[in-house]
């Protein structure tokens, strides 16, 4: 092969010496090379080979190509050179080997690149300061757990599109109208101000059939309208068109997972701890923003005096048995509201209950397992007092094991269980829970009294109300009221329990 022996840099020397106008010989002289490998040199240009136009070989898949694989092609572009194979190996066994399937994919990319489709192109944005703001949810890399309890949830962040100023909201529960009204209100009063326009990928996800989907679609342009943005989404599927949050996500991400593993744990005592560690992290992204956020901060539209409806509103009737059902969620409520229709304001991670005007009940919100499933949410605190009146109720409640604060007091009913008669056993336990909710004495009550069952040293009732109970000046008689009508004292029983162990056992 002519010039097979010259290696590039000597190339590059001859041709750098022509163009300061020296001859051939000289060039050549001062390359290291003949005069004649300077000739071959501008013959066939700086290159060790000469070009052609031709095949070097014979191309195995001549018979097949225009016949059987260009019109498969042409109907479906995004065929791979190993499906195109595994097609002809299946129609003409043991014609094509393995070891050809390089050549045709080679051969595919070829036809891509001259013969195929046009491709979709990406322009690249410039958004002008105060234009762009844009909110998405995104599930956490990390398995976070509040108080040794996993905690599933999404994380809402929004960004400015031109400053990259970025805010990000623990969010309980699927991608609601709630969730994303409190985040982007939050944000946007951080922020100081409101951008023109505001993007997301898709609300439908947080839909669950066509008439709520209308109802949040009209709340969600409400909340556009009422600061001043113009509402916009993406085409569907294309992730690219909303590419400044995508990143923001996965830069987020990648800080938390850092600052998990230099804090050794992802336990954290409460929600609130966890969204304090966020905001830590976001507001350490933000330092690199400071400069073009002054800048983007003056071109933003003034916040409205109010914040606006951030929570669905539903209606619900008070059942007998003192509960509320809410998105597929049972809830306890003081047995006061019984026959009462409640004015529900459901956000992501609560739910507020209103008589009229008057707000009657705030409760937590909970999430069943999987979206078939149903949960509950029960507070003994609200049904104590009508299951103090009849006791018996308690062994065969629909949830019964609900009604107990923690663990150690579900041991303490097992064990309880064994040591007394059935009757007993309720009696007995109605009124620790009795005494627990109206001393906010749950923790220590539950585990002195735990330690004591284990070594068969229960107190007996009387003892215990002996201890937090006393009788009202208008006692009653009447059996419906034998365990409610007492008054609250200050607790002494767990103060002297050691000393009463042994007169107060249960007989």
């Amino acid at each position: 092969m002519p010039g097979k022996h010259i290696t590039q840099q000597q190339r590059n020397l001859y041709m750098k010496n022509r163009q300061t106008g020296l001859n051939q010989e000289i060039s050549s002289a001062k390359s290291g090379i003949s005069s004649r490998s300077g000739r071959r040199i501008e013959q066939y240009g700086n290159t060790s080979k000469k070009p052609h136009d031709w095949r070097t070989r014979e191309d195995p898949f001549t018979e097949v190509w225009e016949s059987d694989l260009v019109p498969l092609l042409e109907q479906e572009p995004t065929l791979t050179g190993l499906t195109l194979w595994e097609y002809l190996e299946e129609r003409y066994p043991q014609r094509y080997p393995y070891s050809q399937l390089r050549t045709l994919q080679r051969r595919v990319k070829h036809w891509r690149a001259t013969l195929g489709p046009e491709k979709p192109v990406i322009f690249r944005q410039s958004i002008p300061p105060g234009q762009q703001g844009l909110s998405d949810f995104t599930h956490p890399d990390n398995e976070v757990t509040i108080a040794g309890q996993p905690f599933k949830h999404l994380i809402y962040q929004f960004r400015l599109a031109f400053s990259g100023k970025r805010y990000a909201h623990i969010v309980q529960g699927g991608e609601s109208y709630s969730a994303l009204a409190e985040g982007l209100q939050n944000a946007l009063h951080k922020m100081g101000g409101v951008p023109l326009e505001h993007r997301t990928d898709s609300l439908s996800a947080a839909y669950v059939n066509q008439y709520e989907h209308k109802q949040l679609t009209q709340a969600y342009e409400g909340l556009c309208q009422h600061y001043g943005m113009t509402g916009t989404t993406n085409n569907v599927g294309v992730s690219h068109e909303n590419g400044a949050i995508e990143t923001a996500h996965a830069s987020l991400k990648h800080r938390l997972d850092q600052t998990l593993k230099l804090r050794g744990s992802a336990d954290f005592a409460s929600i609130a701890d966890y969204q304090a560690f966020i905001d830590r992290s976001i507001e350490r992204l933000n330092r690199m923003t400071r400069t073009r956020f002054l800048v983007e901060q003056e071109q933003l539209q003034p916040l409205p005096t109010y914040r606006f409806m951030d929570y669905a509103e539903l209606c619900v009737k008070v059942t007998t048995s003192s509960t509320i059902s809410v998105k597929r969620g049972l809830y306890t409520v003081p047995s006061r509201l019984i026959g009462e229709t409640l004015r529900v304001h459901l956000y992501h991670d609560k739910l507020i209950g209103f008589v009229g005007q008057t707000k009657v009940i705030e409760l937590p919100r909970v999430y069943p397992k999987k979206p078939t499933e149903r949960t509950r949410r029960i507070d003994y605190r609200h049904v104590i007092h009508a299951l103090a009146a009849k006791p018996q109720a308690f062994r065969f409640c629909k949830f019964r094991d609900e009604l107990f604060p923690d663990d150690n007091y579900r041991q303490l009913w097992q064990l309880v269980d064994q040591q007394l008669s059935a009757r007993d056993a309720c009696k007995w336990m109605v009124v620790v829970l009795r005494i627990a909710a109206e001393h906010a004495c749950e923790k220590t009550l539950g585990s002195t009294l735990l330690q004591q069952a284990q070594t068969n040293n229960l107190p007996n009732i009387k003892a215990l109300q002996a201890s937090y109970l006393k009788p009202t000046r208008q006692s009653t008689t009447t059996k419906q009221h034998q365990v409610s009508d007492y008054d609250c004292l200050l607790p002494c029983y767990l103060k002297n329990s050691q000393q009463q162990q042994g007169s107060n056992t249960c007989h």
